[in-house]
């Protein structure tokens, strides 16, 4: 009977995943840029860079930052808006209030499932900084259980298995399982909870969390509702298969042809289908303001990076910028964020901020986040932050070139790539032993110098800009249009002559323009 009051209002299921309570915020305030660099980003100048930074953990934590991506303008129209807000309506994936959690990791100690490069204790470090990143979630018990079959349906080997439900059920503290591996499939999941008597997730649902709680823009936002719609198809199947077996799954809609499945599953196509059309109207509006940037001729640095490498806090360092505060926790940044900086010849650059990456990253999430990582394809440089404390460091680093390497990123862009060992204070007397690498501590200001120079070299290499000296009249127009398109460093006058010798950095289609109109 409650297939078919639900098959005459066919939103009734679905408004049961995707609704509930929109998540409003608050506008930021607005940071203080150079406004020339930064209003290539948009049409109101500096104004429409804004952002979020703080110093707390969770999805409040906001304090002002520059967007590259998407700023936050006003939809096309009001209807869009409405559609747009229905579309990040949906149920929270994980329970709310304070979380005592059991972390289960299943330790593969040989044969092709053992990981490479990692150890045990490595692995549910990360995963328990997962855990701890999620306001009042708390690990209050680990466990590291080996396991010959990671791929059978239940993980586990039936004595293994049973042994750690013993375990689980005399842990009276706690209120959930943190399970350490990709992704659960929804029969697992049903029966370990059934077996273990609490909620059990997967790193798939935990990053998944944190995305949603830290997604700013609305970009982001809908591209966190795009990877969450396997879990709601998931859950979907689920529950059908559970209505079955009560008879009431297979009914068809009054005369309409489709089954109660057939209806949700419409449903959720179209909800996916409007996602993306979404995400396609803000993408046209990205490439749009990315035109506008390259007509300014600002070069543009991409910052990459394994989560909580100290990206942000790098770029920090390098541009001064208050409004930027970094956060010790995973994921902290999701949203593409612009800050614009200077190097030692006084040329601003644009440093770009982008998601961290994470090794077992599932791939819909690296897809649904594509479009956002654009930014980088259409960088003049990319900075490969390392943190080279980490005992992980190359496991991370080979995470991120994968990661890279999948966004099908221009060969020369790769080529030209900069690596920055960060948080170096923390080893002394570390050198780096790959070329092309600055060993440096962002906290500290340690190198900062040498990766700016480092930086600047790049820079000029990569874009084709030039150090000219070029003889200007005083009396025209020459020194002001130099100084509004190309980097002036030094002027020397000649004034019994009326005209002054600039030094500039200049690119090629600067100088052509500058020849065009003031011919010698």
């Amino acid at each position: 009977m409650w297939a078919l009051r639900a098959a005459v209002r066919p939103r009734a299921w679905l408004s049961r995943v995707v609704r509930g309570p929109p998540a409003r915020r608050a506008d930021p305030p607005r940071p203080r840029c150079p406004a020339r660099a930064l209003s290539a980003f948009g049409p109101g100048g500096p104004g429409d860079l804004q952002g979020r930074g703080g110093g707390g953990r969770g999805p409040h934590a906001d304090g002002p930052r520059g967007r590259a991506g998407e700023e936050e303008e006003e939809p096309e129209d009001a209807a869009a808006a409405a559609e747009e807000e229905e579309l990040l309506r949906r149920e929270p994936l994980l329970p709310a209030g304070t979380q005592r959690v059991c972390l289960v990791h299943p330790e593969v100690k040989w044969g092709p499932g053992k990981p490479q490069r990692t150890r045990a204790e490595w692995q549910v470090a990360e995963a328990a900084a997962l855990v701890h990143t999620l306001d009042n979630w708390s690990v209050v018990e680990t466990m590291v259980v080996p396991t010959k079959t990671p791929d059978r349906k239940l993980i586990f080997g039936k004595g293994t298995l049973e042994h750690l439900t013993e375990k689980i059920r005399g842990l009276s503290e706690i209120t959930a399982v943190f399970l350490n591996v990709e992704r659960m499939s929804t029969p697992t999941k049903k029966e370990l909870e059934a077996a273990w008597r609490v909620r059990v997730f997967d790193r798939f649902t935990v990053v998944l969390h944190i995305f949603r709680c830290n997604a700013r823009t609305r970009e982001a936002r809908l591209q966190v509702a795009l990877a969450e719609l396997p879990v709601w198809r998931s859950n979907l199947k689920n529950d059908i298969a559970r209505l079955d077996g009560r008879g009431g799954g297979s009914r068809y809609i009054m005369g309409s042809g489709e089954s109660f499945m057939q209806v949700q599953q419409r449903l959720l196509k179209e909800k996916e289908m409007k996602i993306r059309k979404a995400l396609d109207r803000l993408r046209r509006k990205r490439q749009l303001l990315g035109r506008q940037r390259r007509r300014r001729e600002f070069p543009v640095i991409s910052v990459v990076g394994y989560t909580n490498c100290g990206k942000t806090t790098l770029i920090k360092a390098l541009t001064g910028d208050a409004a930027v505060q970094p956060r010790d926790q995973l994921f902290a940044t999701l949203d593409v964020t612009a800050h614009a900086g200077s190097l030692p010849s006084r040329m601003t650059v644009i440093y770009m901020d982008t998601i961290g990456f994470l090794s077992q990253l599932p791939h819909s999430l690296i897809e649904s986040f594509s479009a956002t990582l654009e930014d980088v394809a259409h960088s003049d440089l990319i900075v490969h932050v390392r943190d080279v404390s980490h005992p992980e460091t190359e496991l991370q680093k080979a995470s991120v070139l994968s990661a890279l390497r999948g966004l099908r990123l221009p060969g020369p862009l790769l080529d030209s790539m900069l690596e920055v060992h960060n948080k170096a204070d923390l080893l002394p007397g570390y050198s780096p032993g790959e070329p092309r690498a600055l060993a440096v501590s962002a906290l500290l200001g340690l190198g900062l110098e040498e990766l700016k120079a480092e930086l600047e070299d790049a820079i000029l290499r990569v874009t084709g800009r030039r150090v000219l000296t070029l003889r200007v009249r005083l009396a025209g127009p020459q020194l002001s249009w130099l100084h509004k398109e190309a980097t002036v460093q030094q002027v020397d006058v000649v004034p019994e002559a009326g005209v002054a010798d600039v030094k500039v950095i200049i690119s090629n289609a600067a100088y052509g323009k500058f020849r065009k109109l003031f011919p010698e």
